[in-house]
C-alpha cells in the first residue's frame, strides 16, 4: 500500500502540504502523525498519509492473491458508501469461498481486517460477501426470527436460537427490536453465544415482582 510522508513544523502545516501535494480532500485520506517534536528551536511534525482509494485497491489485491492460490477465478463488484464499503465476490465455485456456515468467508474477512489495521492503525468498515450469500442469509434470518417470534407470542415459551456470530445476532435483534410481543437477549460465550427470544409479558411480570 502506497504511503506518503510529509514534514513541517506543525501537524496542521504538514497536513495542508499533503492535501496540496496529493490534490485530495481530508475526507479521502488517512492521516497519522508518526513523529513530533515541540522543542523551541526544533519543532517538527512528521505525518504518514494513505489514500482511501489505495486501501480499496489493497483489499482487492488481497482477495485476488488468496483466491488465486485457491485456484479460483473470480470477479468483484465494489460499491462505495459514505462510511463503508461493500465488496461482493463472484467465483467459479462460490461454495468453496463461503465454506461451512460461512467459515471461509469469515476467515477471509478477518485476514483483510487485520491487514488493513496493520497499515492504517484503525478499524476499516467494509462488508465482504460471496455470491450474495450474506444478503440471502440476512433474509433467511429475518424470516426465521419473525416466525419464531410469532410462535413465542402464541405459546409464551421462550426460544433459544442456534449459536451465531455478532453480525447475525445483530440482525435478529434489529428485526425484532420494535416487536410489541417479544424481546431478544444474547446469552452465552463466544463462539457459542446465541439469541433468546422471550415474551414481553413475562418480562413485565418479573419487573413488577422485583419492585
Amino acid at each position: 500500500m502506497k504511503k506518503y510522508t510529509y514534514q513541517a513544523k506543525t501537524f496542521e502545516e504538514a497536513k495542508n502540504e499533503a492535501l496540496a501535494s496529493l490534490m485530495e480532500t481530508e475526507n479521502n485520506l488517512y492521516i497519522k502523525e508518526i513523529e513530533s517534536s515541540t522543542k523551541l528551536f526544533n519543532k517538527k511534525s512528521v505525518i504518514e498519509v494513505i489514500k482511501k482509494d489505495d486501501v480499496i485497491e489493497h483489499i482487492k489485491e488481497i482477495i485476488k492473491g488468496i483466491t488465486s492460490d485457491m485456484g479460483l477465478a473470480i470477479n468483484m463488484e465494489v460499491k462505495k458508501k459514505e462510511e463503508s464499503l461493500n465488496i461482493t465476490i463472484y467465483a467459479d465455485n462460490n461454495a468453496i469461498l463461503i465454506g461451512k456456515n460461512g467459515d471461509t468467508l469469515k476467515a477471509l474477512t478477518t485476514i483483510i481486517k487485520q491487514s488493513i489495521y496493520k497499515e492504517i492503525g484503525e478499524n476499516y468498515k467494509f462488508v465482504l460477501d460471496v455470491g450474495e450469500y450474506k444478503q440471502k442469509r440476512e433474509w433467511n434470518l429475518e424470516r426465521m426470527a419473525k416466525q419464531i417470534a410469532r410462535e413465542v407470542a402464541r405459546t409464551g415459551v421462550e426460544a433459544t436460537l442456534e449459536p451465531m456470530n455478532s453480525y447475525e445476532r445483530r440482525i435478529i435483534h434489529n428485526t425484532l427490536g420494535n416487536n410489541k410481543k417479544v424481546y431478544t437477549e444474547s446469552t452465552g460465550e463466544e463462539p457459542n453465544r446465541c439469541v433468546v427470544i422471550k415474551l414481553k409479558e413475562k418480562k413485565e411480570e418479573t419487573t413488577e415482582e422485583n419492585k
